[in-house]
């Protein structure tokens, strides 16, 4: 008993004997930071040495921030108007459950889809073409911010467009000047007692906006025609 307590006096002591000493001690200086400088300026630069603000052209910030239907591609000359352009409804926007219903077959699905993704807004255009074919351009917008909803949004599209229920039965094609975007042609639909239905279609994306085209005729649609349309629209972006 008393050799543990003395032990235990002895330890207790040496310890306090050594914070005695190192609290006298000078304090020891701590070694130079490995980056001895700030990553930028510590004063402001002079105004002559100010970088100049990138031109409009240039800042795309710019472009996508104001009224995106102004980045819609122009109607080809002689371009019939759409129904809704006839009676004067279509102003050149969508909103989330009009897009979503009006093009996928699970809407519940995609409104939840898109909304989660950050979903800004919709500009559209349509026309028509020929008899009976219907052309219709959408760019889908979504913030910017740590999701990536446009491209989120056109891989989960171009990923089933290789199926042969709902999707096209085919890879599709490039887009020149986009490295996701493809353009792809759907077999042909018929049905006695009905013309053919003819569907071509392209995606692609360009920072937050979303380009989804589709052709809708009853006469065969050329390669060209929605490729063409897709590059024209793209250089918009």
């Amino acid at each position: 008993m008393i050799i543990t307590a003395a032990a235990l006096l002895g330890i207790s002591g040496g310890v306090a004997v050594g914070y005695g000493i190192q609290a006298e001690r000078p304090p020891t200086p701590l070694s130079a930071l490995s980056q001895p400088g700030l990553g930028y300026p510590a004063k402001a630069l002079p105004a002559d040495r100010v970088p100049a603000p990138l031109p409009v052209a240039q800042d795309r910030q710019v472009k996508t921030d104001g009224d995106l239907r102004k980045l819609l591609v122009d109607k080809p000359k002689g371009a019939k108007k759409s129904l809704a352009d006839e009676l004067g409804i279509g102003d050149g926007w969508a909103t989330l459950p009009e897009y979503a219903q009006d093009f996928y077959k699970d809407p519940n699905y995609m409104f939840e889809s898109l909304a989660g993704g950050d979903f800004r807004r919709v500009a559209s255009a349509s026309w028509r073409r020929g008899q009976y074919g219907d052309i219709q351009v959408q760019l889908i917008q979504f913030r910017s911010g740590d999701l990536l909803g446009a491209s989120d949004h056109v891989a989960d599209q171009v990923a089933y467009m290789d199926e042969e229920k709902g999707g096209a039965g085919n890879l599709g094609h490039a887009i020149k000047g986009s490295r996701e975007g493809r353009y792809f042609l759907f077999p042909v639909e018929r049905e006695a007692g009905y013309l053919p239905s003819y569907r071509a279609r392209a995606l692609a994306v360009r920072g937050d906006i979303a380009m989804d085209i589709n052709i809708y005729d009853t006469v065969p649609i050329s390669k060209k025609d929605i490729r063409t349309l897709a590059e024209r629209q793209l250089e918009r972006l």
